[in-house]
């Protein structure tokens, strides 16, 4: 029983210890994402739901939770942050391709109308990103409408 209590008080202090190494916070300027809002001209109730649902995992500003900071979360918090960031990254459209803009809007209303996006995991801690029927068709229309004027400027 001893081994045992020595084993759980050394876990523990791994654990405060662990406290202290955080990974790098995904905290620039949400400013960052102008780009992305004039050339793609969303509307008010669309803009929102992209703030509120898709700007945290997916542009270079995150509004973190208070659980950010509890070593392994804030862990699994910035792998997930940059999964998300590698696969779609408002804060860097103007660096995009018209080709791959095009390419990243057709997956935009793709994921949402499969009901991928929002994460279940990101909706379970954010109520005001998870988005009603109405909300899904105004993102998946606008979206889209997006997408045909990429596919025009392409030619196609």
């Amino acid at each position: 029983m001893k081994i045992f209590k020595k084993i759980i008080g050394f876990l523990l202090l791994l654990l405060v210890i662990a406290q202290f190494f955080q990974p790098e916070k995904n905290q620039g300027e949400i400013t960052t994402v102008d780009p992305f809002i004039t050339e793609t001209k969303p509307n008010d109730v669309v803009h929102k739901i992209l703030k509120t649902a898709c700007f945290d995992c997916h542009s270079n500003s995150t509004r973190y939770p208070w659980y950010s900071n509890i070593m392994p979360v804030n862990y699994w918090l910035a792998d997930h942050i940059n999964h998300g960031k590698e696969e779609l990254n408002f804060s860097e459209w103007a660096t995009y391709s018209l080709k791959r803009k095009e390419h990243k809007m057709e997956e935009v209303w793709e994921e949402v109308e499969k009901g991928k996006m929002p994460l279940d995991s990101y909706t379970w801690t954010h109520a005001d990103a998870r988005l009603t029927k109405e909300e899904v068709e105004q993102v998946i229309n606008w979206a889209k409408s997006v997408q045909n004027d990429y596919k025009t400027q392409l030619g196609n």
